[in-house]
């Protein structure tokens, strides 16, 4: 089963369409791991953090391996540094939503999925919650948070909605679904909106 689901999400990594993100779906290179992971499914947990690298001119971080997930919460810590402080070309995109950590439900994560995404814009390190439902994609702001400190994040399945926390502070966004355990493949930290990363970008995860 967990053969056949590999080999689903490689078959859809060469043939879905993107709509803002470029090739959305997470490459193949195996990824290098800093901390040993334990299965999502019984949702625990690395002892340290894991860095991830966006490279200067890329969308996607070199820690990019297909990974399937089934989840009622998707719990993780994320710690940004001044390499999360960036210019865009065009002042516009600098509000675009990088994505920092979360989950597909089902093969198009760009028709149902949940993430925490984050932006610098106004001074600030901002989070968001990101979210495709049935194609329609949702955003909202969730807390301005400090470069060099641990945040506490998750992500939670509540019906039709996911509950989407950071520093203690919750937003709502609406979910496609309404089973208990979404069932799906790991979404990665991602530059971009329209420009990649204008220099290297690394975030430290733990989960």
């Amino acid at each position: 089963m967990k053969q056949s689901l590999t080999l689903a999400l490689f078959s859809l990594i060469f043939f879905s369409a993107c709509q803002k993100e470029t090739n959305p779906l997470p490459n193949v290179a195996e990824a290098a791991q800093t901390a040993v992971t334990a299965s999502m499914d019984r949702g625990t947990v690395t002892t340290t953090f894991t860095r991830y690298l966006i490279r200067k001119g890329n969308h996607y971080c070199d820690q990019n391996t297909v990974k399937s997930v089934s989840t009622s919460e998707m719990k993780f810590t994320a710690k940004f540094n001044s390499s999360a402080i960036y210019t865009t070309v065009d002042p516009i995109n600098q509000y675009d939503i990088n994505k920092l950590w979360g989950f597909s439900e089902g093969l198009n994560h760009q028709y149902n999925s949940a993430r925490i995404g984050w932006s610098y814009n106004n001074s600030a390190l901002r989070l968001y919650g990101y979210v495709y439902s049935k194609g329609v994609r949702y955003s909202q702001e969730i807390c301005t948070v400090n470069l060099d400190t641990e945040i506490l994040c998750s992500i939670k399945l509540s019906g039709s909605t996911y509950l989407i926390t950071a520093n203690g502070v919750t937003v709502t966004l609406p979910r496609g679904l309404s089973t208990t355990k979404a069932s799906g493949y790991q979404l990665y930290p991602y530059f971009g909106g329209d420009e990649t990363a204008p220099q290297d970008i690394t975030i430290d995860i733990k989960l």
